[in-house]
């Protein structure tokens, strides 16, 4: 009796640092398919938007590694360090780091917008999810399937999220699934991002802490979101692609 209850106290024991260690490394791969996006320009006439899938027929595609630590606490997602720049693709290694910390709720992103770089210090407002009745393997984690909308951009977001995963976190600036989201389409496939390995390991601070001198101009979640919302307008207006000065 007394090496059964021993038993059972060493194996509550080990499930509970496992459960502690719910921490690591996700390598996404983000790829951007230009005519998709282009597409969508209400400006541009049928004929242009044909053209212009002609011309990039074989050259609609662009990839970019990101990164994502995470522990049950935070994360961090951004371009990988010291990565060798996609030449031809350099502008679009402006600043792009997305902090979030589940246990206070609160986000802080660094983003390079508009000629500017701001920081978005506010409190972490989640997605309206609804989870959908569809399941698929992603980095050889069964993912569920969930849909929400970016009612500023007008985008439809499909997410695949790992419950066996459990973090609320995600890649880009979306979380707030009982899960960690492996996939996101944004628009049916204009960007999709993809989990490509996923690594459970010890996640240290540098790797996931906001470093303490943050250089740029800080702004609350609304006054961000006036911001990308108007220079939506303006230049759809004037005929402009709104995405070359701001993130998709």
């Amino acid at each position: 009796m007394r090496s059964i209850t021993l038993f059972i106290l060493l194996f509550l024991a080990s499930a509970n640092v496992f459960a502690q260690k719910m921490e690591g490394q996700i390598t996404y791969e983000k790829v951007y398919h230009w005519t998709r996006l282009y597409s969508r320009l209400s400006y541009l006439s049928n004929e242009e938007k044909d053209r212009m899938k002609m011309t990039w027929a074989n050259d609609d595609e662009h990839k970019q590694e990101m990164t994502l630590f995470f522990n049950e606490k935070q994360s961090f997602y951004g371009y990988p360090k010291n990565e060798e720049l996609d030449g031809g693709y350099s502008w679009r290694k402006g600043e792009y780091k997305i902090y979030r910390d589940f246990e206070n709720e609160k986000r802080t992103d660094i983003i390079e917008m508009l000629g500017k770089t701001y920081i978005v210090d506010d409190s972490l407002k989640l997605p309206k999810w609804k989870v959908m009745n569809k399941i698929k393997e992603v980095a050889g984690y069964m993912c569920m399937m969930a849909v929400t909308e970016d009612t500023i951009k007008s985008q439809k977001i499909t997410a695949w999220f790992a419950d066996n995963l459990p973090v609320s976190g995600g890649p880009e600036q979306y979380s707030g699934l009982p899960g960690m989201i492996l996939e996101l389409d944004i628009n049916d496939g204009d960007i999709v991002t993809t989990a490509k390995e996923v690594k459970m390991r010890p996640v240290t601070e540098e790797e996931i802490s906001i470093p303490k001198k943050i250089k740029g101009k800080k702004i609350a979640t609304q006054k961000y979101e006036e911001l990308m919302s108007t220079h939506i307008r303006d230049s759809i207006k004037s005929h402009r692609n709104p995405y070359w000065a701001m993130p998709y």
